[in-house]
């Protein structure tokens, strides 16, 4: 951790919301003039698609049914924690794209499923900011938690993710449900092992819960709306958040444990302004001073 060059990694799975906290952090980052380095979990996978599917094919082939992009031996996680310790100690690092399609190719360059070159970050950042799946890892080879000042978890209950995937891999990538209930299932190991651990790591957990019947998500005939839902914030250490001040902000949330807040799933933008914008503020005003 560094205070004059501080890190924020939001972590979540692949459908789980973290683009949405994403246009949150980079709403607040324009109004208080914030100057951040954006990187994304894509952009740290070991293959392009095309090596993806020949690394899954050889697995397959040796009886492997567990490899995902959740797997740690997937990602260059090793290179991203060379960066966070990079941008930690000196402001500086290096990340690409990840290219997913051709609105984002025509853009870049470079044919979907293949990665941009790498190129140094932009000079005079006030933080570094990473959204993906891996920014709170702690394993035998790295440990990323540590590196971090601010980590945020963003986790729908497990139904929930899954008909979030169904519905985005079939209407924006042309999958079947039967395709991706197989990718759900390859990746269970992996989530259970490298995901799900990384929510113990972070300091904040913004977990969506459905009020809705969920209880066959690969049937769902639509998403659950947040106003369908209800979030479940938890502090990993409560001190110093004002909840009172919360939940008088916030219209019929309510404490359910002495470091947790619930609050109505269409509360979420307006709950992470509250509390996230102090938090942010406070970093790079340390920064500054050191």
């Amino acid at each position: 951790m560094s205070k004059k060059h501080p890190i924020i990694s939001v972590t979540g799975s692949s459908g789980a919301g973290t683009s949405t906290v994403k246009a949150t952090f980079e709403q607040i980052f324009r109004r208080e003039g914030i100057s951040a380095v954006s990187i994304e979990g894509d952009a740290f996978h070991k293959f392009n698609r095309a090596d993806m599917r020949d690394a899954l094919a050889k697995r397959s082939a040796n009886g492997s049914t567990t490899f995902s992009h959740f797997s740690y031996e997937a990602n260059e996680l090793g290179e991203l924690e060379r960066v966070f310790r990079e941008y930690g100690e000196t402001g500086k690092g290096r990340s690409r794209t990840y290219v997913h399609d051709e609105v984002e190719a025509a853009a870049k360059g470079v044919a979907p499923g293949n990665f941009t070159a790498w190129a140094p970050f932009e000079e005079g950042s006030d933080l570094l900011f990473y959204e993906g799946l891996h920014g709170a890892v702690v394993n035998k080879e790295v440990n990323l938690a540590k590196l971090a000042d601010l980590k945020i978890g963003v986790v729908p209950v497990i139904n929930l993710e899954w008909i979030q995937k169904i519905h985005r891999d079939r209407a924006q990538r042309g999958y079947t449900t039967e395709a991706v209930t197989d990718t759900i299932l390859r990746r269970m190991h992996a989530y259970v092992h490298c995901i799900t651990p990384q929510f113990t790591e972070t300091d904040i957990n913004f977990q969506r819960v459905p009020v809705v019947d969920t209880s066959n998500p690969f049937i769902a005939r639509w998403i659950p709306t947040a106003d369908e839902s209800l979030v479940v914030i938890r502090f990993k250490s409560p001190r110093g958040i004002d909840f009172p001040y919360l939940i008088s902000m916030i219209d019929s949330s309510w404490m359910s444990r002495a470091n947790s807040i619930v609050i109505p799933g269409n509360k979420l933008d307006l709950a992470m302004q509250l509390i996230l914008t102090p938090l942010i503020e406070r970093l790079v005003r340390d920064s500054k001073r050191a």
